[in-house]
């Protein structure tokens, strides 16, 4: 079979390392995988489904970068009968996909939340890094605002980052220079965490934590630091990830029964636990 990945972005590590899982997982059972990347593009992503249905694949891996207007090219695929694994981040029209694997989002936001509860139980405010434009980040958000509802804390700024360090790093810098009194920094990635971590730094504020989610080598290493802000991070494997989508992909293609949705583990990674993730490597 010739599988297609349509990737929201290849310039953020956590999917590099998903995409060559993935990409190792069906070339050792013979198949073929056309990566095309979207770039955080809503126009290019489309254009680049159009490619792979018009290169006949047999199926394609969908990381969409807009979760609502990914739709129209949901439809395309339907039209031309190619099965639509989505990963990582879910589609608004879940109905038109076959099969979604990826981590329960609200439960990974849901863990920072339940930390930063521990570590201040006194409350405070609080900035938000999000993304609305794609819905596994914004799972990651409710399930964190879940966790600390009514606990005294105030969302003093929500900050669209597009899930980028460059884009965060500016807004979050302007938010503390602003505000000196902010005690922590929910970021609905890795990338936005390091952004807000130097946006931190730069500014000089240094009485507040941060918390981000993909479990990054990047973040991991600088929570051996015992002086860095960064609190935790809740991971998720790109192995297992790119494991079971490989799995569920092979079936749809024989035509065998498969769970519409898969949610791989997450687990918060802190200063405390680090060691046992290895911090060169995603886990």
């Amino acid at each position: 079979y010739t599988f297609g990945f349509s990737c929201i972005t290849m310039d953020n590590p956590y999917f590099i390392a998903l995409e060559s899982a993935i990409r190792e997982n069906v070339e050792a059972q013979g198949h073929q995988l056309v990566t095309l990347n979207a770039e955080s593009d809503t126009e290019l992503q489309d254009a680049q489904i159009q490619e792979l249905i018009e290169l006949n694949v047999d199926a394609v891996f969908l990381a969409p970068y807009d979760w609502i207007a990914i739709g129209s090219s949901v439809d395309k695929l339907n039209q031309a009968g190619i099965k639509i694994i989505n990963v990582d981040t879910q589609v608004q029209a879940f109905d038109k996909v076959d099969a979604y694997v990826g981590s329960d989002n609200a439960e990974a936001g849901y863990a920072c939340g339940k930390d930063l509860l521990e570590k201040l139980p006194q409350g405070g405010k609080i900035i938000i890094v999000e993304c609305p434009n794609r819905n596994s980040i914004n799972e990651r958000i409710q399930g964190f605002e879940k966790a600390i509802a009514k606990k005294g804390f105030e969302v003093v700024a929500r900050i669209d980052a597009q899930g980028n360090l460059e884009d965060a790093l500016p807004q979050v810098e302007e938010v503390l220079k602003n505000n000196s009194d902010i005690v922590a920094i929910m970021c609905g990635n890795d990338p936005c965490a390091l952004g807000a971590l130097v946006a931190a730094n730069t500014v000089g504020a240094n009485d507040l934590i941060i918390y981000g989610i993909d479990g990054s080598p990047e973040v991991k290493k600088e929570l051996l630091k015992d002086t860095s802000l960064i609190a935790g991070s809740v991971g998720q494997s790109t192995e297992i990830m790119a494991q079971e989508a490989a799995t569920v992909a092979l079936k749809l293609m024989a035509d065998e029964k498969i769970q519409k949705t898969t949610y791989i583990d997450t687990f918060l990674i802190t200063k405390e636990n680090v060691t046992e993730y290895g911090v060169d490597t995603w886990q």
